[in-house]
């Protein structure tokens, strides 16, 4: 196995010196306005033009040498035009790359989540392929196997006579490629638990992520429900492997993440998975309803309530038994070097943790300095401590009923929907909703997410609300999340990404946290240009939500890289934020159990902030700020190198306009 992890990593850096060395050989050495752009001390400079393979090594214990993952920017991504229909490759070079990503398609390769947007095309009872796919640890390796062979074909085309689109296309699928090989080597499979959205978790969606509509909707339906009792079982089997080598995850989070588990080992009744089974669409015989509700009940309470007992009892027995007390993930054997290998997968960038803690801790003292202002706009007189214990005890900013809170969202939505044509060329064809998040994770959710519509308009997307403890759930928090959650930010742009039916479908379906989030937070800006947070409080409210993803900078490189325990975290958060301590607990445990993950929110808005605030210098008059939006949206989730050589690009080209 050693030998085996040893010749494929050699291979991997043998693929990426001769792709560096052609690549080198026709870079383009211009620049144009921010080729060479810094943000905040130079930190997160990327190299326009050319690849440099790191010193260091990320897998020490057996010395195998580091994968460079970042990809070049070639001649053909600098002068080529940027439209989305530029038809100069050449027709072999763009078969045999469609093919690749064709084959890919067809590829289940990652059990796990290849990508980091959630493949929302197809309802669950519309997918095809196998019910679920092989788990185990010995799959994941023919998986990593295969994986490795689409690198090899990738770096065997000729990127330079590819129109501009397949160019992007060409360097997102090699950096997602490698970025999974990586982890791969670095033992990312033995942590399959982020809790978040972990397998168990995912499948309780499935009656609600389900059409029911035919015979055959039910029939596949029952095909899951009759497979999860083996998908658990391989589940089991890897995190065991897991305790053998003492990748374990924390005590202290796996204390409210069982009980999770434990709500779903619930009676067949009150089983959420017999619901579909209550009630048929009139279409379906009544001969069929007995014979699908009989298969369906026996399916719920023979395999799949068994199947969460058998998970919680193993979790709460086995895995809980063996984990350890410290929390960082870097204390595991070669968990240094894989927290190094998540600061760079998340942000997209060559980055340290050191670094990412330098640029959090500025970040913090600066909106400090902004939410004191705001403050002062108040009639409050006290000081920062005094203010926050005002705002989270006050009765006047909390819903008394969760149809209050879920009205006021709502209200704020509507507003905002009739806004977004002033900002945006194109706005997304499916629509969304909003629903309260489910019981049974609500009391260890963070205050909100978004779930993905189908790409094909049959399925809204959703906006979930947290409810629970609604003394956690202040109004004036209210404009910044909705707006981060679903307009102008998740639902907006994930959604328009779905309907780029010109782009491959890796890249409709997938993308890259660093983008995804880092649009969103970016978009609770906005608003301020649409005329919201009028009130003080609303806009400190704002502050306080960017000044969380500043903080999670600070606290999730801290708690991970730099020795901080849970509790300095906490205080962290709580000293220099509005936030409420149970939102402030949660989302600690949150940056505890997904290690690097929060890194992406902040690093990604800093990028698209600097990327505007340099076409607005540059441009002058020129500058339109819908056809800004629509350069940064049009190409879908993207790294920010890319990014940043298309809005180059764009600043160029009207620049030169007359």
């Amino acid at each position: 196995m050693m030998l085996k992890k040893l010749v494929l990593t050699g291979f991997i850096l043998f693929l990426q010196l001769n792709f560096v060395a052609y690549s080198e050989a026709k870079a383009n050495s211009s620049a144009g306005p921010i080729a060479s752009s810094h943000v905040l001390d130079n930190t997160f400079t990327q190299a326009n033009t050319r690849t440099t393979l790191p010193d260091s090594s990320p897998v020490q214990a057996n010395n195998s040498p580091k994968i460079a993952l970042t990809f070049v920017q070639t001649e053909t991504s600098r002068t080529q035009t940027a439209t989305l229909t530029a038809p100069t490759d050449s027709s072999s070079t763009k078969s045999d790359l469609h093919q690749l990503f064709d084959d890919y398609s067809r590829f289940n390769g990652n059990p796990d989540g290849f990508t980091e947007v959630e493949d929302t095309t197809l309802s669950e009872t519309d997918k095809e392929g196998p019910v679920f796919p092989d788990v185990s640890i010995e799959a994941l390796q023919k998986n990593n196997d295969q994986l490795t062979r689409f690198l090899e074909r990738l770096h065997a085309i000729d990127e330079s006579g590819l129109s501009t689109q397949d160019n992007i296309s060409y360097r997102l699928f090699g950096r997602m490629l490698m970025d999974r090989i990586e982890a791969f080597e670095l033992g990312d499979h033995l942590v399959p638990l982020d809790g978040w959205w972990d397998f168990h978790a995912s499948f309780a969606e499935t009656p609600v992520r389900s059409n029911f509509s035919s015979v055959k909707d039910y029939e596949k339906y029952i095909e899951r429900l009759n497979g999860y009792g083996d998908h658990t079982d391989q589940y089991i089997t890897r995190l065991r492997s897991a305790i053998e080598v003492g990748w374990v995850r924390p005590k202290v989070i796996l204390e409210k993440y069982i009980p999770t588990i434990e709500a779903l080992v619930t009676t067949t009744e009150e089983s959420l998975f017999s619901r579909p089974f209550d009630q048929f669409p009139e279409s379906i015989p009544d001969s069929a309803q007995t014979r699908l509700r009989e298969m369906g009940i026996r399916a719920v309470s023979d395999v799949v309530i068994p199947a969460y007992d058998r998970f919680a009892r193993f979790m709460r027995d086995e895995y809980y038994v063996a984990a350890p007390e410290e929390i960082a993930i870097s204390n595991l054997n070669g968990g240094k070097e894989y927290y190094e290998h998540l600061v760079r997968h998340y942000t997209t960038l060559q980055i340290t943790p050191d670094e990412v803690h330098k640029i959090g801790l500025d970040e913090v003292a600066r909106i400090r300095r902004e939410m004191d202002e705001a403050i002062a706009a108040t009639d409050f007189d006290g000081n920062f401590e005094e203010f926050v214990h005002f705002l989270r005890t006050d009765p006047r900013f909390y819903a008394k009923t969760e149809e209050e809170l879920l009205q006021y969202t709502s209200l704020i939505l509507k507003r905002m929907d009739g806004e977004l044509p002033r900002l945006f060329k194109r706005l997304p064809r499916n629509p969304y909703g909003i629903r309260e998040i489910p019981d049974h994770i609500a009391p260890r959710m963070t205050t909100a997410y978004y779930s993905g519509g189908a790409a094909d308009g049959t399925r809204a997307g959703y906006y979930y609300v947290n409810t629970y403890d609604l003394a956690s759930r202040p109004f004036y928090e209210v404009e910044a999340l909705s707006f981060h959650e679903a307009v102008p930010g998740h639902h907006l742009q994930l959604t328009l990404q779905q309907e780029l039916g010109e782009l491959p479908r890796f890249r409709q379906q997938s993308g890259f946290t660093v983008f995804v989030e880092g649009w969103a937070l970016y978009s609770e800006r906005l608003g301020i240009e649409l005329g919201f947070y009028q009130d003080p409080y609303s806009n400190f409210g704002r502050l306080t939500y960017e000044m969380w993803r500043a903080l999670r900078l600070v606290v999730d490189t801290g708690m991970h890289y730099k020795g901080w325990s849970r509790q300095e975290a906490i205080d962290f958060m709580a000293a220099n934020s509005a936030l409420t301590i149970l939102n402030i607990t949660n989302e600690v445990d949150r940056y505890i159990f997904w290690p690097g993950q929060s890194l992406a929110y902040k690093t990604g808005e800093i990028k698209i902030r600097q990327l505007r605030k340099v076409a607005e210098d540059e441009l002058g008059d020129k500058f339109d700020v819908r056809e800004f939006h629509d350069v940064v949206l049009r190409n879908g989730s993207i790294t920010l190198e890319v990014l940043e050589e298309e809005v180059n690009f764009w600043i160029n080209t009207v620049s030169a306009a007359e």
